[in-house]
Parts: C-alpha cells; structure tokens; sequence
C-alpha cells in the first residue's frame, strides 16, 4: 500500500538524533515530502500537539519521555494521530502492551521495510476518518439548510413511515386546516384523503412500493370540517432522522392545474424527442438507485447509442439528424410502450431505465430492436439514411449507491462495442483489466472467482519407514501473462484485501477433491494444508469444514490442517480452540516455522498438535556442529513429548545422516523433489 503522496507532518520520539533522521530519510526516499517534529520533552510534546499531525513514530523507549506518556497526552488532547511504536524485539506480550495503551500498532525496530507499509496503512486509514468526519459535517448542515427549506417552503410537504405522518410543515398543516403538527402525529395519511378516493389511494401506493406505478397523484384531500379540495401528490424517496420514508410535495390545483402540467412536462422532456430530458433521467436513476439499496429492487438501465452519427449529421446536417432521432424515439416508445422510461441523455445517445427488470432480461427486450432499426429506411427530407444502434446494459443492485456509476458502466459497454451489438456490464472485464495492469488484489479475486488458482503437491518423506503417503499442498498463482506470482506479494495482498479466507477454503475444497480421487486409486495419501492467520480467528470454519468432509466421505485424519508458529503465539487463544476443535473432528493439526518464538514450547503447551514442523533456518547450515547440537536438543525435546517431526529444506544428501541421528520422523526439500503439480513422488524407493 502506497502512502498518499502529499507532505507527511511527522512526530518522532527518538532520544538519537542520528537515528530520526534515519526515519525521516525512509520516508523521503520512498518518496513522500515530509516535515518533522522530534519530540525532546513532554512540555515539547504539549507545545507541539497545538499544531495538527499525521502521525507519531517512537522509539522502545526515551530518556525524555516514556512511549506510554506520549500516547496518553495525544488522547488526553483528544487528537487523531495514529501511533507506531517500535519495539526492540519481536516479543508478542510487548507488542500486546502497546496496541493495548493505544499505539495503531507495533513492530519491531528496524524492520523499514514493514514500518513503511504499515505507515502506509495508517495515513490512509487517517485520511478515510478525516473524510467521514469532514462528511458527518457536510451532512448535518446539509440536513439543517433542508429542515429550514422544508419548515418556510409554500408547498406543503410531510414524511410518511408505513403510510403514518412523521413530519409536516406549516404549509402542509394550513392546506389540511390544522394548527398544530402534534394533532397529524401518528394519523394515517389516508385519513386526509376523501373517502371517494381512498381506494384509488391505496392502489396507487401498492403500484408506487413495487416501482411500477407513477410517482404522481391528483385526487381529492378533506379537512377536519369536512371540506374538500382537489390536490395533485408528488412522491419520492427520502430519509428522516435516519429513517427510510416517503416524501409527498402536494400543491393544491389552482385553475392553471393544465398550465402548471404543460409546464412541468415541459421542463423534464427532449424538445426533439419528446422523450424525458438527461436531467429528470438522472432523477430517475437516482430514485431507481436508493429503491436498489433500500428495498433491494433490481433494475436495468441500457444506453443506447445511435452509430455512424457524425457521419449522418456531414450527410444530411443537424436539422436532419434531428429528424432522424424523432422517428428513432417513436421506434423506441413502440418497442416498449408509453410506459417507459426513456430519455434523450446525449445528442447521439438514448437512455432507458427499466424497474424490476434484470440486465439479460433487458438484453432479450432489446435483441429484436436491433434487428428493426437496422432494417428501417429513415426519410430525411426525401433522402433515406440508415443506422445501427451500439447499447450497453448495467444494473443496479443493493450495491449500487451511485446512479452515476451504472450509467458509466453502461456507457464503456457501448463504447466497446463496433456498432449493431448489445453488451451487458461484466464485473469479471474490470477485474481482468485491473489483473492485467499488474493489480494484485484483482489478480487473487480473478483466481477465485475464474478457479485459476495452481496447487502443487510436494512430498514429505519419512525416515522411520512410514508406509503413508505425505504432501503439503502449495498455492500459485499465475499472472495475465503466464509468470508465477511470489507467493508472499500476493498472499500478503489478499490478506490486506480481506480474500485470506477464502483462499484457504479455495485451497480446503480442492484439496479435498484432488485428494479423494487419488485415494480411490489406492494410495494411502495425507495432505498437508495451510491456514491463514485470519483463518485461525474464523470461528465459522470448523462447522464449515465438518460438511465438506462429510461430503467428500474421505477419513478426517487424511487432512493436516498447519499453522505457523507466529500466527499460532499472536492468536493463541483462538489457535488453541481450533486445534481442540480439528482433533474433535479427528483432523491432524501440524504447527509449522517452529522454534523462532522466545518461548516455543510454550506454545505447544496450549495446542493440540500431531506434527511439527521446525523452522527451516534450523536445517540451512547442518554443517556448524553448533547447529547441529541445537537441532537435536529441538527434536529431543519436541519426541520427548510424542511429537511427530519434520525438517524441511533438505537440499543435499549430506545432511541425511544428520537427520537420521537427531531422530527425524520426516524430511522434506528439493533434494527430494520439489513442488510439482502431481502427486507422483515414488514412496517405496526410499524402502530398500
């Protein structure tokens, strides 16, 4: 994650001076202009927070001022200046403490690279609450300036909830000859309607919920002394005090009620066309949009461009071609009859909303159109000129907020297109193109969503005679063009995207299925499968895993579920429910990159664990008899608790003997054969 590019306002407590300056340079030669404060005093610190910041960097710890101190005066002041505290080694408990006194996070000193990133992170998470707070702001002034227009506005408006009055102002209150708001609180609507016609009421509020009905009513309203006036109702979306509701602007109709309509439908249509114009198109959309999200109603917009219209209007000029698109307006309302939502959105481009409707119905609407307009003769002033319509179809979902976006999605759709075509939004097409441009979070929910992901097997051998069949499943992912993927840069920016999940379950799943079949060819096979740190806190993947080996029918202990040593130390409490919760499903539990922790039997005392797998820095310089001794006296300790071993990163056969000695269960290492996209390793060769 890249910082935002703009001058960075930087805190340092760093008793060197050498040292902050070191900081400060990391930063500007990733590249960020950064002004710099460091902190030399806690009365420095005070004078400093008068001023605004973007972030506070500190040392383990400082002569002038305790870590925990500068944290608690930055609270104190109630400031929004996220905390990185460094911490002088990787120990969980003092990283603990600090996220616990309020730091962002904490890593250890030194690690640039990683200090840079989670930086990164943090201004960008900081610009985001900035934004919403800017935004919060912006809107409750917004609401202000509204409830005042609504209290002083001359039309009479009120908010309906569940067809009751929750709000009505003077004009309203003076249109219906009532004194006091308090008097329509919790009165039905309907009550204000003549009984003549409240059955046409109710029917136009069934048709107005489903989005296939008008938004407009003319009919008769009544006052408490019983007197009666003609009202023309105008219904729209709208929010009160957080609330869904319906907002109903309703003008008495005067004897210019057919003047004021000419007007109005003047106002919203195409003089060309006679269709509605972009403006009120757009209030459709935008209506269409918060029935999408409040109500979960589906609906499809097409864009409908006229091709080779430059060409047409050189031919027969603009007076023309606006004859041209009347007559392809009339096509249009025959097609889909006077109910539609149609509208002349551009000079060369029409619009067409349709609720309720999803995007391949649309398609299926719109396929014979083409086929109509391609084989019409248009008459301009005695001359005939023939065009192709090019339309791209979107639709708008419970995800779509912005009206904006889809008439954008619709709009590239047809643009792509070569003229006589419909195309319908893919979001698998934007994703391809982010894939394509090297974005690798695209990549990974390209992979998912597409199956692309490779797994490779690589066998984990025994020393001890073990007739089982052992592998560890590996997972690679291919870019656009055909090139491995590090499987740490795209593993780290699925974590950061939130797709670690649903990767190990990808993995889980097809593992599972791999493995089934080739057990049914006789092989006693065991797979060995990794689990993400967000894996391990996902309390929803047990219950998850116990169907899908239920419904592969393979036995439970064919599956090593393993987890590493860091992920297992920073979560250890949920790692030790789900390593109880594995052994109850009868699943293996393997703990992997073991002995790095300061205390690494520590963490064995709270997991139940099968296999361990230590870590391969322990098996990279077998030749140092030092290393060697601290191998062994790790594999005695860990047999003598009946733990099953593994050494990984066995590259040559010079070490074999080694190994044997220490008491190896299992090796594993490209001496042996590395990853392959088979499960072909011969086990009976190592036999003899």
């Amino acid at each position: 994650m890249a910082i935002e590019k703009k001058t960075i306002r930087l805190l340092i407590l760093e008793d060197s001076q050498n040292e902050a300056e070191r900081l400060v340079s990391l930063f500007r030669n990733a590249g960020h202009a950064t002004r710099v404060h460091r902190i030399t005093s806690s009365d420095n610190l005070s004078e400093a927070l008068q001023n605004s910041w973007d972030l506070l960097i500190s040392a383990p710890s400082s002569d002038h001022l305790d870590p925990s101190e500068a944290i608690s005066a930055i609270r104190r002041q109630a400031k929004d200046i996220p905390v990185i505290q460094l911490v002088a080694d990787n120990d969980s408990d003092t990283i603990t403490e600090a996220l616990t006194l309020g730091a962002q996070d904490a890593l250890p000193q030194g690690e640039d690279e990683r200090l840079i990133l989670v930086a990164g992170r943090e201004l960008a998470n900081l610009e985001e609450r900035r934004s919403r707070r800017a935004a919060e702001v912006a809107l409750r002034e917004a609401e202000k300036r509204c409830q005042l227009l609504l209290d002083s506005s001359v039309d009479a408006i009120t908010y309906v909830h569940d067809g009751m009055h929750i709000y009505a102002n003077r004009a309203y209150l003076q249109l219906f000859g009532y004194e006091d708001a308090d008097e329509l609180e919790g009165m039905p609507m309907i009550d204000l309607i003549h009984c003549d016609d409240q059955s046409r009421f109710k029917d136009f509020l069934k048709g107005y919920a489903s989005g296939t009905g008008s938004t407009e009513l003319s009919c008769a309203g009544v006052k408490p002394d019983g007197q009666r006036f003609q009202a023309r109702m105008t219904f729209s979306p709208a929010a009160y005090d957080g609330e869904p509701c319906i907002q109903v602007v309703i003008r008495a109709e005067s004897d210019n009620a057919e003047l004021e309509e000419k007007l109005r439908e003047i106002s919203s249509q195409d003089l060309v066309t006679g269709l509605f114009n972009r403006s009120h198109f757009v209030e459709l959309m935008d209506t269409a949009a918060q029935k999408a999200v409040n109500e979960g109603q589906v609906s499809s917009l097409a864009y409908v461009r006229t091709d080779r219209h430059s060409e047409i209007v050189s031919e027969v000029g603009l007076a023309g071609i606006d004859i041209l698109l009347a007559d392809l307006a009339v096509m249009l309302r025959e097609h889909f009859g006077a109910g539609a939502q149609l509208a002349r959105f551009g000079d060369d481009v029409f619009t067409l909303l349709q609720p309720g409707v999803t995007p391949e119905q649309c398609a299926e609407k719109l396929s014979p159109l083409l086929k109509k307009v391609e084989g019409h003769l248009f008459d301009v002033a005695g001359r005939t000129v023939q065009t192709t319509l090019s339309i791209g179809i979107a639709g708008l979902s419970e995800q779509t907020s912005k009206a904006q976006e889809v008439i954008d999605r619709a709009h590239r759709c047809a643009d792509e297109l070569d003229g006589n075509a419909i195309k319908i939004y893919n979001p698998a097409d934007e994703l391809a193109a982010a894939a394509s441009r090297g974005n690798l979070v695209a990549m990974v929910q390209q992979a998912l969503d597409n199956n692309s992901f490779r797994l490779l097997f690589q066998p984990i051998i025994s020393l001890r005679g073990d007739s089982d069949e052992h592998y560890e499943v590996l997972l690679r992912l291919l870019n656009p063009q055909g090139e491995e993927v590090p499987p740490v840069d795209f593993l780290n920016a699925a974590k950061e995207a939130g797709l670690a999940e649903k990767i190990d379950r990808w993995v889980i799943l097809n593992s599972i299925k791999l493995l089934a079949e080739h057990r049914s060819k006789g092989h006693s096979t065991r797979l060995f499968v990794h689990l993400s740190a967000n894996s391990v806190q996902d309390q929803t993947l047990l219950p998850w895993l116990s169907v899908a080996l239920k419904a592969a029918r393979l036995p439970s202990d064919s599956l090593v579920f393993q987890i590493s040593e860091p992920d297992a130390v920073a979560y250890l409490k949920q790692a030790k429910a789900l390593t109880q919760g594995l052994a109850e499903l009868h699943c293996k539990v393997g703990l992997g990159q073991f002995g790095c922790a300061i205390n690494p039997f520590n963490t064995l005392k709270y997991l139940s664990v099968d296999f361990v797998k230590v870590d391969g820095s322990f098996s990279q310089d077998l030749s140092s008899a030092e290393n060697q001794e601290a191998l062994k006296t790790l594999l005695a300790s860990l047999h003598a608790q009946a733990k099953m071993t593994i050494v990984p990163y066995v590259e040559s056969a010079s070490v074999l003997a080694t190994l044997w000695q220490a008491g190896v269960n299992y090796i594993q290492g490209y001496y042996l054969q590395g990853p392959s996209q088979s499960m072909d390793y011969d086990f009976s060769a190592g036999d003899e």
